[in-house]
């Protein structure tokens, strides 16, 4: 391949990828995430394959994205500043969009309220409830 026929190749996949490199707004954002997905699906476990150089950069603007937009950034440190068991909560009841009075493994609001606010905290049974509610391993909350 000559240095010409390379250019080409670099100007059109630099104007094919512009919408991800770097990334600018939400709606492309969420595309470069199934975009990756994607990729690492089908993207082989070896450095020759060619997808792995594009998934490389493509996870480079995402997080330059992430940590430029305050609501994602905000979101990434969060669960880092409490322990395992209330960020694991705490992401859960976002991802679900659950409220205080939406737990009933835990019991009343109140006690749901104590264990957010580190007053209180998850008892086996109500990590084994919370783990069976949410199919998710119970491990993870430590």
């Amino acid at each position: 391949m000559n240095a010409m026929v390379f250019k080409e190749a670099c100007l059109h996949f630099a104007e094919v990828a512009a919408p991800y490199m770097p990334i600018r707004d939400p709606t492309h954002y969420e595309e470069a995430l199934a975009l990756i997905e994607g990729l690492l699906e089908e993207a082989e476990d070896s450095a020759d394959d060619p997808l792995n150089i594009v998934i490389d950069m493509l996870s480079r603007a995402i997080a330059a994205y992430e940590q430029q937009d305050a609501t994602l950034a905000s979101f990434a440190t969060q669960p880092a500043d409490e322990p395992a068991d209330l960020a694991l909560l705490r992401v859960l009841m976002s991802q679900h969009q659950l409220g205080v009075a939406d737990l009933p493994e835990i019991g009343s609001k109140s006690m749901v309220s104590r264990v957010l606010s580190g007053q209180r905290s998850l008892s086996k049974q109500h990590i084994k409830a919370l783990a069976n509610r949410f199919g998710i391993n119970p491990g993870l909350f430590f």
